[in-house]
């Protein structure tokens, strides 16, 4: 439904369409507004049915993994870093590594100079 408003003053006449919109025999335009959806159905759409099975309750013990692309194994050390360009000099973000990776990851770092200590996970 198009709904019209005019604004005398200005003599401007602003048309827009509206769902739930609805204009009684006084010329007055009520518009009804549908309670938002606690998420986006884009997003509920994004998240499979076998990826929300896997999801685990907070509360739940996880197990840290290597942070490598496609790795599963368990970590073994913390690969400590930060972007001087735009974290404080005390920030540290953290990697985990596992044995196997430890050294790419690190080198990876050092090489954007980047990589501030290499340490093992508790």
């Amino acid at each position: 439904m198009s709904a019209g408003v005019a604004c005398a003053q200005n003599r401007i006449r602003v048309t827009t369409t509206l769902r739930n919109t609805r204009v009684d025999k006084e010329g007055n335009v009520t518009c009804t507004i549908p309670p938002r959806r606690a998420t986006s159905p884009v997003v509920a759409r994004r998240l499979p049915l076998s990826a929300s099975r896997r999801l685990r309750p907070v509360d739940a013990e996880i197990e840290p993994i290597c942070s490598a692309k496609g790795c599963r194994r368990a970590a073994a050390y913390e690969v400590r870093w930060n972007n001087p360009k735009i974290h404080p000099p005390e920030r540290r973000k953290v990697w985990l590594a596992c044995e196997e990776h430890r050294e790419s990851l690190a080198d990876f770092l050092d090489r954007r100079g980047f990589l501030r200590e290499v340490a093992p996970f508790r």
